[in-house]
This record gives C-alpha cells, structure tokens and sequence, in this order.
C-alpha cells in the first residue's frame, strides 16, 4: 500500500523543511538524549546539521551562473541590494535596542535581531520562480541565479557585523562562504556537474531540518505563537515595500519585488550556524530558529496572494491596451 508521503509534504508551505523540523523538537522534547542513547550514524544525525547544510550550500552555489545577460544582473542586482539593504538598517535599529541577546519576556520575547535579519535575508527561490513562471516572465525568472548569492549565514553575519553587534573573524565569514563559491566554481567550469549538484538540493532539506529541530523544545514552539505569525507578515510589509521599489526602478511591474518578499527554508537553519560561530548569539538561536521557521509558512502562504493580486492589477490594463490596439488595426 503506498502512502502519499511526499504529495502531502508538498501540499504544506514549507513543508519539507517545517514538518521534519517539528518530527525532530517532538523527538527531542520526549526524549532529550535520544541522540545520544543511539549514538552511530542516528546519533550524527541529531546532531549533525551543520556538516549536512555544508554540502547543502555547495550544492547551491553550483545553480550561480557567471555568465548572465546584462537585464538579470540589472534585475537581480537591484532586488539583492534592496534586500540586504532592507536588512542592514533593520539590523541596525534593533541592534541599538536588543543586542546580541532576545528579549526576555512579555509578548515579545524570545524575538531578536539575529531572528529578523535571518528571516528578511535570504528569498524562497522556489516560490519566486514558480511565482514568476505563473505571473512573470523567464527573465524575470532568471534573476534568482544572482539572488542565491543570499543563501546561507554569511550576509547575516556580515550584516550583523554591519549593525555595530558581535563581529566575526574573516577566517569564520570566509568559512561561511566557501562552500558557496566552491560549488559555484564547478557549475560553472562544468554543466554537468551543476546539473549533478543541483538534483541533491531538495533531498538535503529534510535532513538538516531534523538535526535542527532535533536540539528545540516544543515550548519555544508553542511560545513562538503570534509573535512568529507577526514576524512573516512584518518580512511580507517590510521588504515588499522595498522590493516592489527597486522593481519599478529597474523598469518592472512590481509582480518580482512582491514575489521576492518571502524567507527560504533554509533561513531557519541561519540562527544555529551564527551561534556556533560566535557564542554571544548562542541564546537568540533556539527561539530564532522558531522565528525563522514561522516566517517561511507565513510568507509561503501570503506571498503568493499578494503577488496574484498584483499581477491582475497589472494585466487589467494591460489588457485594455491590447484589445484597442485591436481594434483600431480592425478599422484601419
């Protein structure tokens, strides 16, 4: 009998990286030495998020082409800049007012900058180019394989660094990119390792969403509540505000800066690399991680809305030219 296990998975925002995530801080909030009681491979596997999401980002690098044409630099530029820009000064504010650390009680707590900076950097390329592909165009589409650069803890760290917080060591932030650069040096010497690399993206989701829910109690979850559901609708309002700018500035309709404005998967697993790097976040990346993990369903869920409701905003009028244009070649 087979059971639709992926199809279900699929039909969740998010739900190859939110559903194994919670599999794992059930786990861990049951039995918090689960890990370590079987220890071998199952053991590595609770723990080992950090080697996972290692091969995870060379194998997203090798999806970075160099060769672009001037219109997806121009496009993917803009709403790069804008998002770590957005970031930035996010960064800085709430950097001036919380610090390193996460608020400690009351309605707010456990939100920090680490958890808003991690959540507004890095896009769901996925939604984006199935956003595009519906309601844009290939261009348009295109313009992601400049954005994955956000991928990964490094521009978080960088920003911040930026915000007048904890810096990294070069040799840490180096770290954080290399993976990146290496896969993208051999998507690009090679197509057919990019086409290699780039299949076992999906298939690593899973798995360091385990480990990483593997060291998170359900109570943070369940305290998480409105304050995460707050989190992605702020990262929607805020950075599609921004996005839907540079789009218009870059001579686009607004349909990609809206479509952009969402947190990727991999974002929640942004917190607990920065922690291990520097252990002054070491307390914002639990609850961070929830955080994170909220704005990716929320902005999965309200992205899509908003972008549909703009690209129908755009084609009325769109249309009307076309039909009198029409027209007028029937009279003449």
């Amino acid at each position: 009998m087979a059971v639709p296990i992926k199809k279900t998975l699929d039909r969740i925002p998010g739900g190859m990286m939110i559903v194994p995530l919670l599999v794992g801080a059930i786990i861990h909030t049951v039995s918090p030495t689960a890990g370590t009681f079987f220890g071998s491979f199952t053991g590595a596997l609770f723990s080992g998020s950090l080697s996972i999401l290692a091969v995870f980002y060379v194998c997203v690098g090798a999806t970075i082409e160099v060769r672009n044409t001037p219109y997806i630099l121009k496009k993917g530029g803009v709403l790069l800049g804008s998002k770590i820009a957005a970031s930035v000064i996010i960064g800085v504010v709430l950097g001036r007012f919380l610090g390193e650390a996460p608020v400690g009680s009351g309605m707010f707590a456990g939100l920090s900058t680490l958890a808003v900076v991690a959540a507004i950097n890095d896009t769901n390329g996925g939604l984006y180019m199935a956003l595009m592909g519906q309601f844009g165009n290939s261009r348009d589409a295109a313009a992601y394989s400049l954005m994955s650069i956000e991928s990964g803890p490094f521009l978080t760290m960088v920003t911040l660094g930026v915000a007048g917080l904890s810096a990294f060591p070069w040799q840490t932030l180096l770290g954080a990119l290399l993976p990146l650069l290496v896969g993208a040096l051999l998507g690009n010497l090679d197509r057919d390792m990019r086409e290699f690399l780039s299949r076992a993206t999906p298939v690593m989701i899973p798995f360091f969403s385990f480990a990483l829910g593997a060291g998170i109690s359900l109570s943070s979850v369940w305290n998480a509540g409105l304050l995460g559901l707050g989190l992605g609708v702020a990262v929607m309002i805020v950075s599609g505000t921004i996005l839907f700018i540079a789009d218009k500035v870059t001579g686009g309709n607004g349909v990609a800066g809206l479509a952009a404005a969402s947190t990727a998967g991999n974002a929640a697993a942004v917190p607990a690399i920065v922690a291990t790097a520097n252990p002054a976040y070491k307390a914002s990346a639990a609850p961070a991680t929830v955080l994170v993990a909220a704005s990716v369903v929320v902005t999965a869920i309200l992205v899509p809305i908003v972008t549909a409701w703009r690209a129908r905003r755009v084609a009325g009028p769109a249309a009307e030219a076309e039909i009198t244009e029409e027209k007028a070649e029937a009279r003449s």
